[in-house]
């Protein structure tokens, strides 16, 4: 619930100030309370927000999603070992994929909703076991609402550049995963800790070029993503109590609302679609 009154910490420099403060009077920090909105939104990334749970569920959530809105999409894939369980292209659409007819249609939202969605059983597998070691360290060194902030941009820079090259449909966390290898480069680089760096330079370096050995591998995702994590993690502002600012809170919160929208709009789209022909 919104707090008319009491007090809070200022999100700019941490200082007990009261919550109807028109500027803090430590930082200067104008409406650090946010007409008192501000309490709510640091306690929702304080206690409830849970970046890497959010992630996985939605993720498998989706993709049992896309195998059930076109069950007969299940058996007519291909044969292929990367083909196991592979939603069809409309229930994909249905639910977000970016590039191909969503793109042309100037749905823009489909660079984040894509991210969540997935091609068979083993792009699914990697993707989130990759997620699941990669993710927890981007949130202890960057704070959730950052962590959120750099998954989501980055892949959907990925994406961005995938539909300008290529133009291709495409589903995947890739360049997400990308995005936070990136991020903890720059933490390495930024704090000093070479071996960290050292660590996973060769990662990203041998899933890069096994992309090419590859079929169906989005290249330019993995290249945007890796890209725009650097770009992003590299404009974070940090410190030693990895204090997230409000500003990044509402960014991290507004990217959540623009997904959770994009994935109600592209099934309304889609099957609208669909029942006029």
């Amino acid at each position: 619930m919104r707090k008319n009154q009491g007090s809070m910490l200022c999100p700019s420099c941490g200082k007990l100030i009261s919550v109807s403060e028109e500027r803090c009077p430590f930082c200067g920090a104008w409406r650090p309370g946010l007409y008192g909105w501000a309490p709510v939104v640091q306690r929702f990334f304080g206690r409830q927000f849970d970046v890497i749970r959010l992630i996985m569920v939605a993720c498998v959530t989706l993709y049992v999603a896309s195998l059930l809105l076109q069950p007969d999409a299940i058996l007519s894939g291909g044969g292929g070992l990367f083909n196991i369980l592979a939603p069809g292209n409309q229930a994909l659409y249905q639910l977000g994929m970016t590039g191909g007819i969503a793109w042309r249609q100037g749905w823009w939202w489909t660079v984040f909703t894509a991210i969540y969605l997935h091609g068979s059983l083993l792009h699914i597998f990697f993707n989130l076991m990759i997620v699941r070691n990669l993710a927890p360290g981007v949130n202890q060194v960057y704070g959730p609402a950052r962590a959120f902030v750099i998954f989501s941009l980055s892949g959907a820079a990925g994406f961005v550049l995938s539909n300008l090259v290529s133009g291709s449909a495409t589903v995947g966390a890739s360049g997400s995963i990308f995005g936070l290898f990136a991020a903890l480069i720059v933490y390495g680089r930024r704090v000093g800790h070479t071996m960290l760096t050292r660590q996973l330079w060769p990662w990203v370096i041998i899933n890069f070029v096994l992309g090419f050995t590859m079929s169906n591998v989005n290249i330019w995702a993995h290249a945007g993503g890796f890209a725009g994590g650097w770009v992003i993690a590299e404009a974070m502002r940090f410190n030693d109590d990895k204090r997230e600012s409000l500003g990044v809170q509402l960014l991290a919160l507004g990217l959540l609302l623009v997904t959770a929208a994009g994935f109600v709009l592209s099934f309304i789209n889609v099957t609208a679609i669909l029942m006029g022909k």
